[in-house]
């Protein structure tokens, strides 16, 4: 119903009944956004929590995968002194043979 078709007795109570209906949409809606804030927040302290976690953990695969890398250099290096020395000592074999037949 308008204002304007109500008596003039009536209008300050529709007027005043308007600005009720006003202010409890403001309240509810400062509420509804008080409630999904508190929440958001919650989330985004996780979110925030788990990125640092997952920052930690990938520094830590970093530090290994070049742990890794050394390692896996180091072990070919070694292979590669065994296989010399080992052609060595077949090539001393052989000539410790040929001296002693």
């Amino acid at each position: 119903m308008a204002e304007d078709q109500l008596p003039e007795t009536l209008k300050p109570f529709f007027h005043r009944a308007t600005e009720a209906q006003d202010r409890l949409a403001r309240l509810e809606a400062a509420l509804a956004s008080t409630k999904t804030d508190v929440p958001d927040a919650e989330l985004v302290e996780k979110i925030n929590q788990i990125q640092s976690k997952l920052e930690e953990a990938n520094e830590k695969v970093k530090q290994e995968q070049d742990k890794v890398e050394k390692l896996t250099s180091e072990n070919e290096k070694q292979k590669y002194r065994i296989l010399h020395l080992v052609r060595a000592l077949n090539d001393a074999d052989e000539k410790l043979e040929k001296i002693s037949k």
